[in-house]
């Protein structure tokens, strides 16, 4: 696996991969790895010819009083881990690399961006598609993975990636639950051990939900 961290040197190698008329599979991350992030690169592996995965703790996306300056990293150990599960290139670019002085252009999906978690995130979404946006541009990927972990966020790259003819085929995974059930995600590392039930607990009552509609036929709320 190549490490590179200037835009130049990504646009050269995806060059060199679509004179081999290589198929490229694109999963861009935050770093500080876990399983989730894993299962995406297994599965572009599978589906491509080459695997590119960035790493780039994105600024635009942090609102000010959110964890932007502490968000966990580790450049490091996701280079192992990726290099483990036979990813072919890693783009770890910097926030000068990427944005440089004065930037002023972003790109927004209007309407699906302030609902839910963008009504109490705002300019949330705007940073996302800004930099999803970006990073197309520069990996040009036939395929991009996601997980529905974030849901609205992937039914909003989707409908970018639609409206500006970006050409990338968006690939949804499935969610990865840790042993209790709790949604791989590099932020569970701010959870307590003596909180984590309570971060559990929303999808366990789901879960027992669907258990007693699918298996026990009961349909009555109460």
């Amino acid at each position: 696996m190549k490490t590179v961290k200037l835009v130049s040197e990504v646009r050269a190698e995806i060059c060199s991969m679509k004179k081999k008329g290589q198929r490229i599979g694109f999963v861009p991350t935050m770093g500080y790895l876990h399983e989730g992030h894993l299962s995406l690169v297994k599965r572009s592996v599978e589906e491509c010819d080459a695997t590119v995965v960035s790493i780039f703790v994105n600024p635009t996306q942090f609102g000010p009083a959110e964890d932007y300056s502490r968000y966990p990293r580790d450049s490091a150990r996701d280079g192992e881990l990726l290099r483990s599960r036979d990813a072919d290139l890693l783009f770890i670019p910097t926030v000068e690399e990427i944005y440089g002085e004065g930037f002023s252009t972003f790109v927004e999906v209007g309407g699906l961006s302030e609902k839910l978690e963008g009504s109490i995130r705002p300019g949330h979404f705007r940073g996302v598609c800004t930099i999803v946006c970006k990073l197309f541009n520069i990996v040009s990927p036939d395929k991009a993975y996601f997980g529905w972990k974030d849901a609205q966020q992937l039914i909003i790259i989707r409908k970018m990636s639609e409206e500006l003819n970006i050409p990338v085929e968006i690939e949804g995974c499935p969610i990865f639950r840790e042993a209790d059930g709790l949604a791989a995600s590099s932020r569970n590392v701010y959870i307590p051990r003596e909180k984590r039930r309570y971060a559990v607990a929303l999808y366990m009552g789901l879960s027992r939900i669907r258990d007693l509609l699918d298996n026990h036929g009961i349909r009555d709320a109460s």
